[in-house]
């Protein structure tokens, strides 16, 4: 029996392009090589797509882009060849894909750009579809379609490039209704990049010029105080919830240095909370998930207020698969393998294709 082609795509022209490295060369490593046969694909910052057939292990350092085997590769739009067309010496080829699994993190990865021209080349892969992806992407289509299915998030605002020539009366009249401090974030950035924690106004405007260099929409939200909590996500109709995950920092704010750089962070799994805490909360990730079309994985982030109030805080639609990161760590704690895990996200795309186009 022949092997499942599999592409894994990682990096990409965004800021979370380092993420993707790390997340992508764990996948690769864990994939059953007995069942799957995988072909790299890279995407540099500047958004050059490569074809690698080298070691994994200079993934995550980004020596592969310098490997002289690598070679010009895309995704043909072209269903009927469903595959990836490579250009080696001046010669285009086809190299036939199965399955993909876009490790791909923030801009053009998770925001619905490449699960579109999936859907075009029918190539089933992981993951939520383009309008689920482009909807979790934009913290601003997550808040409205969240608040109209009842699912309690933070008080939030939005502001526009257009509101930046007026950027002292806007400021002034968000801390006026949500109070200070505040969380300001690019609408469309993960891995916390981005984001501040503004204490007055003249952080504030700052906290939203920093915003603006990575996106053009900027999310002001009340702060929390409370646990913050994630949730594991797994499946199509009938998904399920992991054990409820807490997040012990000792930075101000889960940030990115906090996430990848400071190791300042301890894991608890499950987190010390309630049990009814906990149901509700794994409760609310499934009517989050559904609500927005989810499928596959995600990973749902709350805050739990010492009052108890759960609030959704986003939700994640490619999570990290570094060492450290909480999806696959809550996955391993119902007993799937990372191994296991990756097989059995492969498994469900191609078994659910036909849904996705």
């Amino acid at each position: 029996m022949s092997k499942i082609r599999v592409a894994v795509i990682f990096g990409g022209a965004s800021s979370e392009h380092d993420v993707s490295l790390v997340s992508a060369t764990n996948v690769i490593k864990n994939i059953p090589k007995d069942k799957y046969e995988v072909v790299c694909i890279g995407i540099t910052k500047k958004g050059r797509w490569l074809y690698y057939p080298g070691d994994v292990d200079n993934i995550s350092s980004g020596e592969w882009e310098k490997d002289p085997d690598c070679a010009s590769a895309v995704i043909s739009p072209d269903p009927l060849h469903k595959g990836i067309i490579t250009i080696e010496s001046g010669t285009a080829s086809i190299k036939k894909i199965d399955v993909v699994f876009p490790v791909l993190h923030g801009k053009n990865g998770e925001d619905g750009t490449i699960q579109g021209l999936l859907d075009m080349s029918k190539i089933p892969y992981v993951g939520c579809g383009l309008l689920s992806s482009a909807a979790c992407m934009d913290k601003s289509h997550t808040h409205s379609i969240l608040d109209y299915n009842n699912i309690r998030t933070a008080k939030w605002k939005m502001l526009g490039l257009r509101n930046l020539n007026h950027l002292d009366k806007e400021c002034a009249l968000i801390a006026d209704d949500l109070g200070f401090p505040l969380f300001v974030k690019p609408a469309n950035c993960g891995s916390s990049i981005g984001i501040n924690k503004a204490y007055d106004m003249e952080t504030l405007k700052e906290a939203v010029k920093i915003a603006f260099s990575h996106d053009n929409k900027v999310i002001i939200e009340e702060f929390i105080e409370g646990k913050e909590l994630e949730v594991a996500v797994f499946g199509y109709d009938s998904p399920f919830a992991s054990f409820v995950g807490e997040i012990d920092t000792s930075s101000d704010f889960y940030d990115y240095d906090s996430k990848y750089i400071t190791n300042s962070t301890n894991l608890h799994i499950p987190a010390r909370i309630s049990d009814e805490a906990s149901k509700e909360i794994r409760d609310t990730a499934i009517r989050a998930y559904k609500a927005m079309g989810c499928k596959g994985l995600s990973r749902v982030d709350f805050f739990l207020k010492n009052d108890g109030t759960v609030i959704l805080n986003e939700i994640n639609t490619m999570p990290g698969f570094t060492p450290i990161s909480m999806y696959p760590k809550l996955m391993e704690d119902l007993g799937m393998s990372y191994g296991y895990l990756i097989d059995k996200l492969i498994e469900q795309a191609i078994d659910n294709a036909d849904r996705n186009y």
